[in-house]
């Protein structure tokens, strides 16, 4: 296999991980906000805000994959490659796993302001804590891509 095949399936892995895991988040909160809605009609601004959250890991994925693209050329070698691979894995698996997550808190929080509780605010701290992983292996995608 040439190092260059491996280093796309690295950020094959990066894009297709995160974009399933906010895909799969965000039908799992937008579910939670069909049935707030039919409880309380009035809730829209704040369920759809919490609905979205699960989709911003399959944006880091995008982010990650454009910032680790440019790096891969014919004469990429096996450690440039692996490494792109490795970010590639790291950032899709983070970012299919928090979206899933997340998107349970978020869907938590959703049936509870349908029920007629303010919980908004504490849904939406909450939902950040799976979503710091995902901004860490960005971050690591970052720091690996401008050593190559």
């Amino acid at each position: 296999m040439d190092p260059v095949v491996l280093a796309y399936i690295g950020i094959a892995l990066m894009v297709v991980l995160s974009g399933v895991g906010s895909a799969y988040g965000v039908s799992i909160s937008g579910s939670a906000t069909l049935g707030a809605l039919k409880k309380k009609p009035e809730v829209l601004g704040s369920c759809i805000a919490l609905s979205a959250l699960p989709a911003t890991q399959g944006l880091y994925g995008f982010v990650g994959f454009f910032l680790t693209y440019g790096k891969i050329t014919p004469e990429i070698n096996w450690f440039q490659a692996s490494a792109i691979f490795g970010a590639g894995l790291a950032l899709g698996f983070v970012g299919l796993l928090s979206a899933i997550r997340q998107a349970k808190i978020c869907a938590d929080g959703i049936n509870g302001i349908g029920n007629g509780h303010n919980l908004f605010s504490s849904t939406m701290i909450l939902a950040v804590f799976p979503e710091l992983y995902a901004i860490i292996a960005l971050l690591v995608t970052i720091l690996i891509g401008g050593t190559l």
